[in-house]
């Protein structure tokens, strides 16, 4: 697999998740996503970049573009230096919040794309990576 230059967003505001929205929508449209495909990754990106700034107190977005025999596919990095997360199986299960959502952000997320890693802890922030392939991209 070979990966392509890294575009990197900062996530500090409202107005800023608006605009990853955007570069992650034309990603998917570089990558050949279908207008399924493109919905499911910008929806997941948009919980994790709300994640970032409301309970990261805000980070920054790395988008990658990758590609395979199969195609291409893209790679979003979020990343932040908040508190952390102590449970994270928790965190991941439907229905859990620590604001005033309906719980279902990093599960959700995680239900859009097919890679999800989380890597985080009390007191050392979070670092969530999805990779997410169109359909003929998928097979490994």
């Amino acid at each position: 697999m070979t990966t392509a230059a890294v575009t990197s967003l900062p996530i500090t505001s409202d107005l800023e998740i608006a605009g990853v929205r955007q570069a992650v929508r034309e990603a998917a449209v570089a990558a050949g996503f279908s207008l399924v495909e493109q919905t499911k990754v910008v929806t997941a990106a948009s919980e994790l970049a709300r994640n970032t700034l409301v309970h990261g107190g805000g980070g920054r977005l790395e988008i990658t573009m990758l590609e395979r025999p199969q195609g291409k596919g893209i790679r979003l990095r979020f990343r932040d230096e908040g508190p952390g997360i102590a449970d994270v199986e928790t965190a991941l299960s439907d229905g859990y919040t620590t604001g005033h959502g309906l719980g279902l952000g990093l599960g959700g997320a995680r239900r859009l794309v097919q890679e999800f890693a989380i890597d985080t802890g009390p007191g050392r922030g979070t670092t969530v990576t999805v990779t997410a392939w169109p359909r003929g991209a998928r097979r490994a």
